[in-house]
């Protein structure tokens, strides 16, 4: 079970808007509101006593949500967000470089890379460090939503 929310918003708070989303989908799915979050070992936020997992999003003006029975991480971009070309030999690995090389559109497929990266490492709970060079990826395995680009990665199975 895999449920992907979205929501627009106005103001600083992506993060506030993010948990009034979770809770929304959170009570659709099960008809019982919200339970606590805490923080795991490694930073990764999760519902107090299991059961369901989570990851949010969110990007200029736009946040998404997703709610699933299993560890699964998100990331979104507006789809007009520039990342520099000069981060892909550095952040992709030998095969997704290659792929970012004969891509038709570069900038759309190094942006690609960034969600899936992102969404990746919120799955795993581990996060971003250094340069993340160790993933194999496929150009593809985003959707687009609401202008943006987004990555949604459950850590049994590859990118939905």
């Amino acid at each position: 079970m895999m449920i992907l929310g979205h929501a627009a918003y106005v103001g600083p708070s992506g993060h506030r808007a993010g948990r009034r989303l979770l809770r929304r989908l959170y009570l659709a799915r099960t008809g019982r509101p919200m339970p606590p979050i805490r923080m795991g070992a490694r930073g990764k936020p999760r519902f107090v006593g299991g059961g369901m997992h989570f990851s949010i999003s969110h990007t200029k003006g736009h946040v998404f949500c997703v709610l699933s029975s299993y560890p699964v991480g998100l990331d979104a971009e507006l789809s007009t967000r520039q990342i520099s070309p000069r981060l892909a030999e550095k952040i992709l690995s030998p095969g997704e470089f290659s792929q970012y090389t004969q891509a038709e559109n570069p900038e759309e497929a190094l942006r690609q890379f960034w969600v899936l990266k992102e969404a990746g490492a919120k799955a795993t709970g581990r996060g971003l460090t250094g340069y993340p060079r160790d993933t194999d990826f496929t150009l593809g395995n985003t959707i687009k939503s609401h202008g943006c680009t987004v990555a949604i990665i459950r850590r049994r199975h590859h990118a939905v």
